[in-house]
């Protein structure tokens, strides 16, 4: 029995630091750009996937780090050619854009990959179980854990201590403001979308390697997602970090005792923050 525990625990795990990758980028977009991307799941896919292309030629230590840099690189173009057009309209009109251009991504990717499901070769020395009792401990998915943690950790370091993070947090609190400074409001909201689509990418490759690439891979990890930035708190990046590991552990402990309500756990989880704490555990308008 422990062991079943320990094993959905650490499942639970590795699907939250998922969770908090997707959740981080999302809810940085959100909260300079007041842009509800739901096309962020695919941006997911299409990094693991051009992961998948990398790997052959260059191998998989230096794509883990190419294949979210392009996949933000894409979301740049996408920032400037279509998203920008719709700062300062009601946030409905980011639904229903990202909305198709998130058919639009899954659709190349289904062109492009075909349907089937493929493999996201992982190095052989990080695959293998690090104990033969808690066989589903491997090196892979204790990596997993420890890119998730250094990705994090950079992230706030950014935020906190360099000028353009400085430059976002006070955009997330007075963007009129920033303007007003003669900070160059455009490529700071291109800058802050391609970072947050590269956590997307990154959450991709480190998906890719655990669970396959698949063009609706993005789908399932989406939702959750936006669950954990609610609960975490709207506009706090620590809420949406605990979001994300709490939502994660709670499906997968929940799993061991009444495996069918591993879902709804989650949605349990968000009404209850809600009707206790409305702002989330951590929210509160326009803090980082």
């Amino acid at each position: 029995m422990l062991q079943l525990v320990l094993f959905n625990l650490f499942n639970g795990l590795i699907i939250g630091a998922f969770y908090v990758l997707l959740a981080l980028g999302l809810s940085m977009i959100l909260n300079l750009s007041n842009v509800i991307n739901f096309a962020h799941g695919n941006f997911l896919a299409l990094g693991g996937y051009l992961a998948y292309v990398l790997i052959p030629y260059i191998g998989f230590w230096p794509s883990l780090l190419i294949a979210p840099l392009l996949t933000g690189v894409v979301g740049l173009i996408i920032e400037q050619t279509m998203i920008r057009r719709i700062y300062g309209r009601d946030p409905i009109y980011s639904l229903l854009l990202t909305f198709g251009l998130a058919f639009m991504i899954q659709d190349a990717c289904r062109y492009i990959w075909g349907v089937n499901g493929l493999p996201l070769a992982t190095p052989p020395s990080i695959s293998r179980p690090l104990s033969t009792e808690f066989f589903f401990l491997t090196g892979y998915r204790v990596f997993v854990v420890g890119i998730v943690i250094v990705a994090v950790a950079a992230l706030f370091m950014f935020l906190r201590f360099t000028r353009m993070g400085m430059r976002i947090r006070a955009g997330v609190f007075d963007l009129e403001t920033v303007s007003a400074l003669g900070i160059n409001v455009k490529l700071l909201r291109s800058l802050n979308f391609a970072g947050g689509i590269f956590l997307a990418g990154l959450a991709g490759v480190l998906a890719g390697g655990q669970i396959g690439l698949n063009p609706n891979m993005g789908d399932s990890l989406l939702l959750p997602s936006f669950i954990a930035i609610i609960v975490g708190g709207m506009g706090s990046l620590v809420g949406t970090l605990l979001g994300g590991l709490l939502i994660g552990v709670a499906a997968a402990i929940t799993t061991v005792f009444f495996a069918s309500a591993s879902d709804t756990v989650i949605y349990v989880i968000m009404a209850l923050v809600l009707l206790l704490r409305p702002r989330g555990l951590l929210g509160e308008e326009g803090i980082l």
